[in-house]
This record gives C-alpha cells, sequence and structure tokens, in this order.
C-alpha cells in the first residue's frame, strides 16, 4: 500500500479504531512515519473535539425566536421590485452565467443571420463594363498617333518658311 491509498483509507481508520477492516492500512502506518503522524494528529484533534460541549442557549432563546418569527409574518410583503432588488443583492450571480452564455448566443446568431441576410438579399448590382487590356493598348496607340501627327505638323509649319529660300540642299544629301 502507498501513502496515497493509506489517505483514502485514513477516515475509515479513525471513525471506526477497533475495526480491523483494512490490516494493509495499519501495516503501511506502522512502516510510514509521516502516515502515522497524520494519524496521531486527526486522532488527536477528533479527541478534542469530543471533549468539547457547545454553551447552552438562554432561557428566552425560543421566546426571542418565537417573536422574531411573528414580526416577520405581520410584516408588510414586499413588491416585486423589492424582492428582485433583494435577490440580485443577496446573491452570488451564478444563476445568471447560462442566462448570460445564451443571451449572448442569441446575439451572435442575429447578427450572423442580419450580415449574411444582407449579403444574400442584396439588390443586383449593374457591373462596371471593363475595357479590356487591349482595347486600353489600341486607345494609346491611336493617341500617340494622332500626338505625332499633330508634332510633324508643327515642324513642318516652322521647316516651310525657312525650306523656301534654301532650295538647293537636298534632304537625300548629307550635311558638310
Amino acid at each position: 500500500m502507498n501513502c496515497k491509498t493509506f489517505q483514502n483509507e485514513l477516515p475509515d481508520l479513525l471513525l471506526a479504531p477497533a475495526d480491523q477492516r483494512n490490516p494493509a492500512a495499519v501495516a503501511h502506518m506502522k512502516e510510514c512515519p509521516p502516515c502515522e503522524q497524520e494519524f496521531l494528529s486527526f486522532q488527536a484533534t477528533f479527541g478534542l473535539l469530543d471533549s468539547w460541549t457547545a454553551p447552552e442557549p438562554s432561557p428566552y432563546f425560543d421566546q426571542k425566536v418565537t417573536v422574531r418569527i411573528r414580526e416577520e409574518q405581520a410584516a408588510p410583503k414586499m413588491g416585486w421590485f423589492e424582492r428582485l432588488r433583494t435577490h440580485l443583492q443577496l446573491n452570488t450571480g451564478r444563476q445568471f452565467r447560462p442566462i448570460m452564455a445564451g443571451a449572448l448566443a442569441v446575439v451572435l446568431l442575429a447578427s450572423g443571420g442580419t450580415a449574411t441576410l444582407s449579403t444574400f438579399m442584396r439588390p443586383a448590382q449593374p457591373e462596371n463594363v471593363t475595357v479590356s487590356a487591349t482595347v486600353d493598348d489600341l486607345q494609346i496607340l491611336d493617341r500617340n498617333e494622332q500626338a505625332f501627327q499633330q508634332m510633324d505638323q508643327l515642324l513642318q509649319d516652322d521647316d516651310a518658311p525657312a525650306a523656301a529660300p534654301d532650295q538647293a540642299h537636298d534632304s537625300t544629301q548629307p550635311i558638310a
């Protein structure tokens, strides 16, 4: 037998010392000094409790209790709000934990359901027509072509008066 098993058998040894139901526990106690010390400590405590006597109540105890009971019966009944307030002030709040958990679950379900419904019930919005990348590139090239044409026209307009007196210069021949 080990010390932990002895701890389980200790109440039986203390409450019925004459009854030798578990000789293994008694043998362990004789071999293990800490377990024997604990047994002797508990035995001394039980001996002190057996020698203690409760004080006698006062001779008017019964009369005082009876008067208090009559006063409580004659007192006006508390309203529901006052009973609720007293109950809330004097309790530990353990009974409200399941209610709070249920309320939180309802709130989470309601918010999740609302979010889900708003997602699925949303009116169909027209999709924006997107232009493909190829069309965008062609439009950019077209604008570039127009810009090049305008630049050429500007350059030709600037070069035209200067080119008229200089007819001898041929654009195919290199300039020296």
